[in-house]
């Protein structure tokens, strides 16, 4: 774990990988619940890092350098805190035949392997309420598209290497594309609810199958 200022109000630790970022993102989150951490705002974790934020207050800082210091990061968290979330899909994407292709693979056996999967968030980014869930099965840990798509609908489902995604808003995107939410799914990301977005890290995700066209 190596720990370094980004700015003056803000720290940056750099672990190596997601399963140290899942523990060591708990253990500050957990921290800043029981309020040890006043002045800290925000706790971002990435791929291969956690961003701790503290606008104006410096000593938390050093209190989350003293926090860190007790933190094994090889430490499951506990998933159940944060939740489960069930999203209903239709799996009629644009992709699901190259997909299952390259995983050598019916269609079929594609979605058995995506409803099946326990994935967990891992962090967010890109647009607000996208999720990066990890835990796919390997077959389906596959490259993006060579040529990224201009417009993709909100509620895509879609696999990009390590990760799974759904798009919570229409935008450009080069992920492979196995399905969508149904109408009826929870929104993802709703700027009048707390949190704003559904899936936040920890969650555990689970995607049924809503039929096929």
């Amino acid at each position: 774990m190596d720990v370094v200022p980004a700015g003056p109000e803000a720290l940056l630790i750099d672990l190596d990988g997601l399963d140290e970022v899942a523990a060591v993102g708990a253990a500050l989150r957990d921290a800043l619940d029981r309020g040890e951490l006043p002045g800290v705002v925000d706790v971002v974790p990435a791929a291969r890092t956690v961003l701790v934020t503290a606008p104006g207050a410096r000593d938390s800082l050093r209190a989350v350098r003293t926090l860190l210091e007790h933190v094994d990061p090889t430490a499951v968290p506990d998933r159940d805190a944060a939740g489960t979330v069930e999203l209903p899909v239709v799996y009629d994407g644009e992709d699901l035949e190259l997909v299952a292709r390259d995983a050598g693979w019916s269609t079929d056996d594609v979605v058995a392997a995506h409803t099946g999967a326990e994935l967990t968030v891992a962090f967010g980014g890109f647009a607000p309420g996208f999720a990066y869930l990890s835990g796919l099965p390997e077959a389906l840990r596959q490259p993006r598209l060579d040529t990224p798509r201009p417009r993709i609908p909100a509620g895509s489902v879609g696999v990009a290497g390590e990760f799974g995604g759904v798009y919570p808003r229409t935008s450009p995107g080069g992920w492979r594309l196995i399905g969508r939410l149904t109408d009826d799914a929870p929104v993802l990301f709703d700027p009048d609810r707390d949190p704003p977005a559904l899936l936040v890290p920890g969650t555990t995700v689970r995607f049924r199958d809503a039929g096929r066209p």
